[in-house]
């Protein structure tokens, strides 16, 4: 232990801290190592409890992992449903209610216990993702263990909403496939539910290693998978003008969805720092859609075909 007037010993590394205790009137210091769950390194190499709220950005990357079971969801269901089926709608809505109630209970369940709200430390480098890759080794021969979770809880907050939005598919939703899914077969009722148990690992995983890649690039991997989706569908629909468009209620339901991702996308990038300057950028959430009905003419494919077999 340390006394107060020891406290300029820093630790080496980018995560190593001493840990505070107070006996009576004199501050006493730990050795270093790891900080505490929940705390996290200040200047002088002091672990300090987190006490921030996440800022917007943290919110818009947590909402784009929460989105990605959910869209991954409504992808089989629709994958697997067929057009015959009546149970798609119904299983879209349960798998909407299997994610917000999973998100509820994370949020209830982390730090403050019992509140719709998260205390956080404030993400400052890429390497905040990654400490077990910066333990130091002072004399070039011990290591100090000091991994931990820097962005507490940006990092274990995602496996607890995963594990959550597992547990109420596996109680919900086999029993609704079970009950309405009558137009489909037996081998076809249970497949939207064997996906996800492959899909799930998958962003286990896929938020085990790149989490940090994730928080720094989810903005421009909204805007382009959602620019190139749209494209594909509205390619594989047939939509040429805007009269196809607005013929059937789904695509009008799929347009607006892009559209909500467009914007999600512009909101992340911009972080909405300068209202006056951001918020315009907005305007352009329509614009692939308008760009694509201008110019389908010119690029439908049947008509380059047939005037490739005409030899024009």
């Amino acid at each position: 232990m340390y006394l107060e007037q020891d406290v300029d010993l820093m630790c080496p590394g980018l995560y190593c801290g001493k840990i505070e205790s107070r006996n009576d009137s004199q501050t006493m210091y730990g050795d270093c190592g790891v900080c505490p769950r929940g705390e996290r390194t200040n200047y002088l190499k002091i672990c300090r409890k987190c006490e921030d709220s996440p800022e917007l950005y943290d919110w818009l990357y947590l909402g784009f992992m929460a989105m990605l079971p959910l869209v991954l969801h409504w992808f089989f269901i629709e994958w697997y449903s067929g057009k015959k089926s009546s149970s798609a709608l119904f299983q879209h809505v349960t798998a909407l209610l299997e994610c917000t109630v999973a998100a509820i209970v994370t949020l209830l369940v982390n730090d403050p216990i019992g509140q719709l709200k998260i205390r956080s430390c404030r993400v400052k480098t890429l390497s905040d993702w990654y400490t077990m890759l910066y333990n130091p080794s002072p004399d070039y021969i011990n290591t100090l263990h000091c991994t931990q979770e820097a962005v507490f809880p940006l990092y274990t907050i995602i496996f607890i909403y995963y594990a959550f939005c597992l547990v109420f598919m596996m109680l919900l939703r086999p029993l609704l496939v079970k009950k309405i899914a009558c137009g489909l077969g037996k081998s076809d009722r249970f497949k939207s539910i064997y996906a996800a148990l492959y899909f799930f690992p998958i962003l286990t995983v896929l938020q085990a290693v790149g989490a940090g890649l994730l928080y720094y690039a989810f903005p421009y991997i909204i805007l382009v998978l959602s620019l190139v989706t749209l494209a594909v569908y509205m390619s594989a629909s047939e939509i040429q003008t805007h009269k196809d468009l607005i013929t059937k209620k789904k695509r009008l339901v799929v347009l607006f969805s892009h559209w909500m991702l467009h914007a999600y996308g512009i909101i992340s990038i911009s972080r909405l720092d300068k209202l006056d300057q951001d918020l315009p950028l907005l305007a352009l959430v329509p614009t692939p859609a308008l760009f694509y009905l201008f110019t389908a003419k010119y690029t439908e494919p049947s008509r380059i075909l047939s005037e490739g077999g005409n030899g024009h």
